[in-house]
């Protein structure tokens, strides 16, 4: 038992090759077992992960067609193997189906989904997708299939030379099944009122989602034979026939090319006409169709130039369709990434006022950070001194969340700027340079590197401007509080509390820094989420048609506060949810009984003040009082790390855009910053940058 070899399964070749006759079209179920036998010939085996594992499929899948060229026996018998499964099984659902939400809505998807991860639903075996899974029967099976050179799986299809303009009557009438339901499912989503009335005035008239359907119509009754003549003798139709179809299979073609131009100005018109998540998913449901149904153009339009290079793609797609069909981070994906592009865009167009590249813009970038920290002075002056008033835990941090939220919003509308909202807004504005649904061209990758140099100095300006106006500011602060109530704001042993808490070693702070980037982070996403809405559900036109306050409220008021409500009131709400974030931190830690609290730079930066003034300068060890400082300074490089880092990850996303693909960025960065490396404290003296 020790020295027995483990059996090898034989050869799929060399089973083939040993058949004494080529595989009958009719015996599906040997079809299959061939079809399973091939591709396991192909996948990797389970040890070969990685990339060597994949290379290994690609390696088997070139040899295995290296054989089928010098085969002709092999090769007929894989043809008829894939024509017995075409011809005997149920093709609609992998057509309409497959890789396609169902659902009208994303909720009842979601959670179709959900109920399916637990009792996966009945699959009949006449159903194609029951072949799929039975020859892709591992989860990961997409992984490797997809990794597979695209080029090696085109030389395979084209080898095989299996032709996919099927003549059988019974896959032609499936196609046409799949063709009309899919055409009638587009017409009455392109009705829906959330995709009619965003479309370009030209096609609210002529809507190319219902014009679709006509012209299938017409392509399908150019491709069926007479009434009184069978279904088979359209195949037999006459050379010239087929001119009639080339120009109504152009005319389709032209047709669903003015859909997808309808979805791209939905889309392009997103940043002033907002976008909501039922309308991102029509748009999603519409697109997947129109791309199913051109899928099946190829098959019957008649011109016999299959495009292999698509049927690859469709191939590939239903593979992973299929062994992802219930994975809810393969549905988030494909819809929820939608909507977050729209938040982003509105924090990107933000977010390019805290880009300096000039020296004017670096100087007004430091006198509104300083405009930013003499309003913090004032939010930590009446915090401390909301500490001292006894009420529940509740109510403190219900006045404290009151007090965050009055103070950002006037460092917001004073125009003002506070270092830690930043980052949020500065992340989606870079990943917009390398966004590829703007720039039709490779990004520029040392552009980029200049861009991240530009958000460097502004935020360390945002830093400089708030801390240089908080130290000595709050500072003042107390010593005018204690010249006029004849004692200090804070002293002893909380003055000394105040001080360890914002410790890098000796406390949480740098942890609790991170809470407070996550928030900051939160906070600007539901920023960019209320804008987004305000401008989708037209608010601000409405609130000027509003029938009472037209009566209540002269014509040019009403307009000026339907404007402000238009440009200020995603950002209101914004700094609401940051207060209240920031506010009730503590009161849920203490609720819970865990450590769980924020801590902000500024207003870390206000508290060390009034603790040094409380304690007095004589008092304090100077290595001590260093080390604190330099715990402020930890606590603002996470606050910014953390939001930059979410915020960008989800403005990256949800625009495609992934970073693996540009392996050579943090080359060119390092470069850049090695021979420019005070471009990212401030900028040039000349105006212009090479």
């Amino acid at each position: 038992m020790v020295g027995r070899r483990k059996k090898t399964k034989p050869d799929v070749i060399e089973t083939i090759s040993h058949r004494s006759a080529v595989l009958s079209i009719a015996d599906s179920a040997a079809g299959l077992d061939l079809l399973v036998g091939f591709f396991s010939a192909v996948r990797p085996r389970p040890g070969r992960r990685g990339r060597r594992g994949h290379r290994t499929a690609a390696e088997n899948l070139r040899k295995l067609t290296t054989t089928l060229q010098d085969n002709a026996f092999v090769r007929s018998n894989l043809q008829h193997a894939i024509l017995s499964q075409l011809i005997h099984t149920d093709l609609s659902s992998a057509l309409m189906e497959s890789g396609i939400p169902l659902a009208r809505g994303f909720w009842q998807e979601l959670f179709g989904r959900l109920r399916h991860k637990l009792l996966p639903p009945f699959q009949s075996r006449n159903d194609f997708l029951y072949v799929l899974n039975r020859v892709f029967f591992r989860n990961s099976d997409y992984i490797w299939v997809e990794d597979i050179p695209r080029a090696d799986w085109i030389a395979f299809f084209e080898t095989l030379g299996l032709s996919l303009h099927i003549d059988d009557s019974r896959i032609l009438r499936q196609l046409f099944l799949a063709l009309n339901t899919l055409s009638f499912q587009v017409a009455q989503l392109g009705l829906e009122k959330d995709v009619l009335n965003y479309l370009p005035t030209p096609y609210r008239e002529e809507n190319p989602f219902v014009l679709q359907n006509y012209a299938i119509r017409e392509l399908e009754t150019v491709l069926e034979a007479p009434p009184d003549a069978p279904l088979d003798a359209r195949v037999d139709a006459p050379p010239d026939a087929g001119e009639p179809m080339s120009e109504t299979a152009d005319r389709l073609k032209q047709v669903i090319g003015w859909c997808h131009e309808c979805i791209g100005y939905v889309r392009e018109n997103h940043g002033t006409q907002g976008a909501s998540l039922h309308q991102t998913y029509m748009l999603l449901l519409l697109e997947n169709r129109l791309e199913r149904i051109s899928i099946l153009m190829d098959l019957l339009d008649g011109e016999h130039r299959f495009d292999t290079g698509r049927f690859v793609d469709f191939f590939r797609m239903l593979i992973r369709n299929e062994n992802r069909r219930n994975s809810i981070l393969e549905f988030a994906s494909q819809s929820l990434w939608y909507l977050a592009y729209q938040i982003a865009e509105h924090k990107g167009a933000k977010g390019s006022k805290y880009i300096t590249s000039t020296w004017a813009e670096y100087r007004g970038m430091l006198r509104s950070a300083m405009g930013g920290g003499a309003w913090i002075c004032l939010v930590v002056l009446i915090k401390n001194l909301l500490t001292k008033v006894p009420m529940a835990i509740f109510w403190h941090g219900f006045v404290y969340s009151i007090n965050y939220s009055l103070g950002f919003i006037l460092i917001e509308e004073t125009h003002t700027t506070l270092a830690t909202k930043q980052p949020a807004f500065t992340a989606s504005a870079v990943a917009s340079s390398l966004d590829m649904r703007k720039n039709a061209h490779q990004p520029n990758l040392y552009n980029l590197a200049v861009t991240v140099a530009k958000v460097s100095r502004s935020q360390i300006a945002s830093f400089v401007g708030n801390l240089v106006i908080v130290f000595p500011g709050a500072w003042f602060l107390a010593w005018g509080y204690d010249k006029i109530f004849g004692h200090k704001l804070v002293s002893g042993g909380p003055a000394l509390k105040m001080l360890m808490d914002q410790h890098p070693w000796q406390s949480l702070s740098l942890l609790y820094a991170c809470n407070t980037g996550v928030f900051l982070f939160l906070s600007g996403i539901i920023a960019g989420y209320v804008q987004n809405k305000i401008r989708y559900g037209h608010i601000a036109e409405r609130l000027q048609t509003h029938p009472i306050l037209r009566l209540s409220m002269p014509a040019a008021r009403l307009k000026r506060l339907s404007v402000w409500v238009d440009e200020h009131a995603g950002m209101l709400i914004g700094n609401i949810s940051l207060g209240f974030f920031l506010g009730m931190a503590g009161f849920w830690g203490e609720i819970f009984g865990i450590q769980f609290e924020i801590r902000h730079i500024t207003i870390s930066a206000g508290n060390v003040s009034l603790a040094v003034y409380g304690l007095g300068f004589h008092n304090l060890n100077p290595w001590y009082l260093a080390t604190v400082l330099g715990g402020v300074i930890g606590i603002g490089f996470f606050n910014f790390l953390v939001s930059f880092s979410l915020a960008f990850i989800v403005a990256a996303r949800s625009r495609g855009v992934r970073l693996r693909e540009y392996p050579e960025f943090l080359g060119i960065l390092w470069r850049y910053f090695r021979s420019n490396p005070l471009d990212f404290i401030r900028p040039r003296r000349r105006q212009a940058e090479e």
